[in-house]
């Protein structure tokens, strides 16, 4: 991580400036800096703004006829969450692990990596998701 990066984190953490504004400076930072990555080469579109699961379903109790189910979650949140696990202590992180992996979420949050991500971001246009249901639809995807 590098120094400017490091000290707006730190200035996050400390409550002297906002999310928002710790999101925008790290995107400055970035845009200052040329990405030698292919992958921002073949980034042209619109940077995403919310990661969002939509379920349409049926209603079998008799209700309206319909349920839907529409989450919509800003990927800066996500972003900046990642961002800030680099300031986590490792022996926070470990037993955070240990919790998760007894709850049977196989994360390792010492793995989470900002460009992790971005990753997923960028294969989203691609997701599929099987639902058992004919009258059930699921969409995720980002905007």
């Amino acid at each position: 991580m590098n120094e400017q990066r490091r000290q707006i984190l730190e200035m996050l953490a400390e409550g002297k400036i906002t999310a928002d504004e710790a999101e925008r400076l790290i995107d400055a930072v970035e845009r200052e800096q040329p990405e030698s990555s292919p992958r921002a080469a073949s980034r042209s579109k619109a940077r995403p703004k919310y990661l969002r699961v939509v379920v349409n379903a049926a209603d079998d109790s008799g209700g309206d006829g319909s349920s839907r189910i529409n989450v919509r979650v800003p990927l800066q949140l996500l972003r900046a969450g990642v961002r800030l696990t680099s300031l986590v202590p490792p022996q926070a992180l470990s037993k955070a692990n240990a919790e998760l992996h007894k709850a049977g979420v196989p994360i390792d949050l010492t793995e989470l990596k900002p460009q992790h991500l971005e990753d997923l971001v960028d294969q989203l246009d691609e997701l599929t998701v099987d639902v058992d249901d004919p009258d059930t639809t699921v969409r995720v995807f980002c905007e």
